[in-house]
């Protein structure tokens, strides 16, 4: 997390500084109008370049994975980024319409158009000549663009839908970026801060195109086949076991692929609930039923049923040298817990892992499925972990009192968690309060793509 608040901070920053300095009237406005153009300009630099950045991490790129902690961390820097796309673009069309309402009412007296000298320059004269065209088209790219960002961040807004109507905000982000180019005073483009607006844009359009063309991961995308299908009424989730074809590249424990089984609904991220070895050609997933769509996968699928998989992606794969682990779940948030133990169980004469390695697994569950806890507890005994199972009508909620009176050298170890958010905050405080190092030694899973 703390990598991407660097980051998004940084960007912003770097765009304001160098619109700073890129504008040489800053200082000497002295009316209105003058203002006006100015907030104009400077809100819209950094509204296109804040949404080229978030279209370049919608390509999914597993490149800056390692720097950012894993794609769900990417994500979230991408909902960041679209969160504040949609209060400056506001601020900026608020700014650019806002003096001709006021003007029309009787507000305020309008201000007579400059006179422009002859334009020497053709490039600059020809843009200006475009000019009427990318106000007219700009606007209506920002009432698509605001409307599709907004739905995204609807949580009741089904999974099928967004998936469809997001893509279009590559075509709105395409006419914005006309919009920019044509509208950017030219004297920026002469700039840093013009040359960092040419590289945004260059990046920003290149992906808009790949996501239209359907292109967005092809080369990590394999076919697979559905072999196995359980389900867990108890829990209500179900295990999808699918043989690969040739081309996955194999993944780590607590890794995460897209799964497409109706190009209708697009792909959805799952975590992979199976271990990877030489010679292995099956993986699973859990998909617990949260929505419309995985309400109704154990209708849907049946044995044999060709499923595209797409990755693997994440970093939430248990890399680090302490002596003790502590594995902390919340309902299907064991996943990737169940995929580690797999793992360990398989290598366990053979480790990858410190040798004599302690790990403590809290699973804390509203819901009881006995063959599912079953299968738990048999996989943390062949993997030698030591499991803490907390039932909520049972035995309550997992609190830090309760971690650290079960794991008493708690302050030495590193913590994975995996489950639901404002779970993971209440632990994360009442962890800090006590000095736990949080930001290097809690590591959790952020997974929610949207």
């Amino acid at each position: 997390m703390r990598n991407i608040q660097i980051l998004y901070f940084s960007v912003i920053a770097l765009i304001v500084v160098l619109w700073v300095f890129a504008e040489g009237s800053l200082f000497s406005a002295s009316n209105f109008f003058q203002v006006r153009d100015l907030v104009i300009q400077s809100s819209g630099v950094l509204a296109i370049g804040l949404m080229s950045i978030a279209m370049m991490l919608a390509l999914r790129p597993r490149w800056p994975e390692r720097w950012f902690g894993g794609l769900d961390k990417m994500y979230r820097l991408h909902k960041w980024l679209g969160i504040s796309i949609l209060v400056v673009a506001t601020f900026h069309w608020l700014w650019a319409e806002g003096p001709k309402w006021a003007s029309g009412l009787g507000l305020i007296e309008g201000g007579a158009r400059p006179t422009r000298a002859p334009i020497a320059d053709p490039v600059q004269a020809f843009l200006t000549s475009l000019r009427g065209s990318a106000e007219s088209v700009g606007e209506w790219a920002f009432y698509a663009a605001a409307l599709l960002m907004i739905l995204a961040l609807v949580k009741y807004f089904p999974y099928r839908l967004f998936y469809k109507t997001h893509r279009l905000l590559a075509v709105a982000y395409l006419v914005l970026s006309f919009h920019a180019m044509v509208l950017t005073k030219f004297s920026y483009w002469m700039s840093p801060l013009g040359l960092l607006l040419a590289l945004l844009l260059v990046g920003g359009v290149g992906a808009a195109v790949i996501v239209l063309l359907g292109l967005r991961g092809k080369g990590r995308q394999v076919w697979g086949r559905i072999a196995t299908l359980h389900y867990y009424p108890g829990v209500r989730t179900l295990e999808i076991a699918i043989d690969m074809a040739q081309g996955w590249p194999g993944h780590k424990a607590g890794q995460f692929a897209f799964a497409m089984s109706d190009p209708s609904e697009g792909p959805h991220p799952y975590t992979i609930a199976s271990s990877w070895h030489d010679g292995e050609s099956r993986i699973s997933f859990i998909a617990k039923e949260l929505g419309d769509h995985t309400s109704r996968l154990k209708d849907k699928l049946s044995i044999g049923q060709e499923v595209r998989i797409e990755g693997p992606y994440g970093r939430f794969t248990f890399d680090d040298d302490f002596a003790h682990q502590i594995w902390i779940a919340g309902g299907i948030g064991i996943t990737p817990f169940i995929a580690r133990m797999k793992h360990m169980a398989l290598l366990r004469d053979t480790p990858d892992w410190p040798k004599g390695q302690v790990i403590d697994l809290f699973h804390t569950t509203s819901e009881v499925d006995e063959e599912a806890l079953a299968k738990l507890a048999a996989d943390a005994l062949n993997a030698d972990v030591r499991l803490h199972l907390l039932i909520d009508a049972r035995d309550g909620q997992l609190t830090g009192d309760r971690l650290r009176a079960a794991v008493p050298d708690w302050s030495t170890t590193s913590i994975w968690f995996c489950g639901p958010t404002g779970f993971a905050d209440a632990l994360k405080r009442d962890l800090a309060a006590k000095g736990f190092p949080t930001d290097r030694r809690f590591h959790q899973e952020l997974f929610a793509m949207r």
